[in-house]
């Protein structure tokens, strides 16, 4: 692939944005978006709800594989699907191959967090990004990125998004560093203010059901308990954690949606943005809303953690979503147990997707 003809780092600062005004970027009929990793579990979603909110000049990308991810996108309504390389490789020859956008959402990355082919994962997550926010600013489009949680590491450093110090941060996984390299990329390059990189937690809901061991553990749990009745979950190696004590910030994939296009959205809205519930619940409260949602008495079995992910493992993470608070979203998230209970009883147990 060729190296795409936009402005580098040895041409100076890459151009800066006039920011959005309120509202005027997304929800009229007439907005075009492009979406990567659309066919993915959350890119699909995002594309679903701009449906539902009357945009369908949508264009997809990604790599579908040899998955079933394609089927994510068969119930949505898009202008155009193009594969993710073929666009690269369109973009780098001509900006305006695939026309203008008012914004870019880009969701597609490898997300895998045992992947070690590390020169695989930075050309997809960090390359490939790069290449994307400079055609974005280039022409115009509001860039939105999906950056990770995964970049705090074991929190050691704190898991704060208003910091400038990205550098303090030490992801645990090649994943997580890939997505570190892309935040520091846009800090040297003075544009962090004028994109929007959205720091995923741990996102569960509908359309997940391609992602192998990478799925939610509601959708992993569901199977286990239609085959053997009861949930398996990891034994605690650190004291001051009961086992399934471990905690998590689980934010239900529509919240996750929903805070991602009010970023895109608002004016306020640029550089770094955690998106999670803002409350950390442990794997047994996880079990135990799956249980009750399908009417069921809970049986959970603790097995050994693997060594080969003991080192790795966090404890502990919450989002403080105090900074999107701040740019005006002021919807709820949903309680964990009524978003528990919506996943299981109108997508799990059906076996559907949303917009089916």
């Amino acid at each position: 692939m060729k190296s795409p003809p936009f402005p580098s780092r040895s041409a100076g600062k890459l151009p800066r944005q006039k920011k959005p005004g309120p509202r005027d970027i997304l929800l009229h009929e007439k907005a075009r978006v492009l979406v990567t990793g659309a066919g993915g579990f959350i890119g699909s979603a995002l594309v679903h709800e701009l449906n539902r909110r009357g945009l369908t000049q949508v264009v997809v990308t990604d790599f579908l594989g040899e998955d079933e991810k394609w089927k994510n996108l068969l119930p949505l309504e898009f202008e155009d699907y193009v594969p993710a390389g073929e666009f690269l490789d369109g973009i780098s020859e001509d900006p305006e191959r695939h026309g203008k956008f008012a914004a870019v959402f880009h969701l597609g990355a490898c997300s895998s967090t045992t992947v070690t082919d590390a020169e695989f994962v930075l050309r997809n997550n960090y390359a490939h990004t790069k290449s994307l926010c400079r055609w974005a600013l280039a022409t115009g489009a509001r860039f939105v990125y999906a950056s990770s949680a995964a970049t705090y590491g074991d929190g050691a450093a704190g898991m704060d998004d208003r910091t400038e110090n990205l550098r303090a941060f030490r992801p645990l996984n090649l994943y997580g560093y890939s997505k570190q390299l892309f935040d520091l990329f846009a800090w040297r390059e003075e544009i962090l203010p004028d994109i929007v990189g959205i720091k995923y937690f741990n996102v569960f809901g509908p359309n997940e059901y391609h992602k192998g061991d990478m799925r939610s553990l509601v959708c992993k749990a569901y199977e286990q308990i239609r085959s053997t009745g009861r949930i398996r979950l990891f034994k605690s190696h650190r004291p001051e954690y009961a086992d399934g004590c471990q905690m998590r910030d689980f934010v239900y994939v529509k919240d996750a949606v929903d805070m991602t296009l009010h970023l895109a959205e608002n004016e306020k809205a640029g550089g770094l943005f955690n998106v999670g519930s803002g409350t950390a619940r442990t794997w047994v409260d996880l079990a135990n809303a799956l249980f009750s949602a399908l009417g069921l008495p809970p049986e959970i079995e603790f097995i050994d953690m693997p060594e080969s992910i003991r080192e790795q493992y966090q404890y502990h993470t919450c989002a403080n979503i105090s900074k999107v608070r701040d740019t005006g979203y002021v919807t709820p998230t949903t309680p964990l147990e009524d978003a528990v209970r919506d996943y299981a009883v109108n997508y799990l147990v059906p076996g559907k997707r949303l917009g089916e």
